[in-house]
């Protein structure tokens, strides 16, 4: 039996006025998956990501990393997950005056006193670390350059090269290749994908791209109007199936 990193256990959640976030959510992710989550915009992809660490609060359930409840974590237990939990944006959040190693170095902020990472007082090992992050994504001769100055596809690489030095077990990815281009959005998969199957880290990305799903992933979630219509391995999913997915639920 595979060993699960994520669970949810009848999880909502309901924003102001009413509106449903997550609705019974009952969902395990294992150790080492690759999953995609797809579905229409509004659909919870978002919401689903940001429960796994804890940007966003349960109405009611559930969820729990490597066994361990997250619902009722103290800033200390929940700094700790965060290490262990990377996050990518469709946006970027690098900052965009400062240089790549900077942005690449800020991953490591986690494990440092707060007035050690203002000050930009990181170890020579992290500086290390921070070459070879950028060298497994090949950006390593863009180190000294302003993120301001890279594409986007390059500037989506240095977001990843940094979640890399946090050493997580986890990847989430939020539209990670919304904004890119095909070619661009191919190179950034294929490195997270890099992530999963060479340094065993547990990827969960959310894509609006159903070709981009079936091609990396090894399992696929559907969500709709905030409930789980859809979950099975690769193997067997047939491309008609994003007909029932991505269909308007009924009134």
């Amino acid at each position: 039996m595979p060993e699960s990193i994520i669970s949810f256990k009848n999880v909502q959640k309901i924003y102001g006025k009413g509106n449903i976030g997550l609705k019974d959510i009952d969902l395990d992710i294992y150790k080492g998956e690759f999953v995609a989550v797809v579905g229409l915009s509004g659909a919870g992809k978002s919401t689903l990501l940001r429960t796994i660490n804890k940007m966003h609060n349960v109405t009611d359930g559930d969820v729990l990393i490597e066994g361990h409840s997250i619902n009722n974590y103290n800033a200390k237990e929940l700094r700790n997950l965060r290490r262990n939990i990377g996050m990518i944006f469709q946006g970027f959040n690098l900052v965009n005056q400062s240089t790549v190693q900077k942005n690449v170095l800020n991953g490591r902020v986690g494990y440092y006193p707060t007035w050690k990472s203002l000050l930009g007082m990181f170890s020579k090992k992290d500086k290390q670390k921070a070459i070879d992050a950028l060298k497994s994504v090949h950006l390593l001769e863009k180190l000294y350059a302003r993120v301001d100055e890279l594409s986007g596809g390059q500037q989506q690489r240095v977001a990843i090269a940094r979640t890399l030095m946090q050493d997580p077990k986890i990847i989430l990815a939020d539209e990670p290749v919304a904004s890119l281009d095909p070619v661009t959005s191919e190179s950034v998969m294929n490195d997270l994908k890099h992530l999963n199957e060479d340094l065993n880290m547990t990827v969960v990305v959310n894509l609006h791209s159903v070709s981009l799903a079936m091609k990396y992933a090894n399992r696929i979630i559907g969500l709709r109007g905030g409930e789980l219509v859809y979950d099975k391995p690769i193997s067997e999913v047939a491309e008609n199936d994003f007909k029932q997915i991505y269909a308007e639920k009924a009134e």
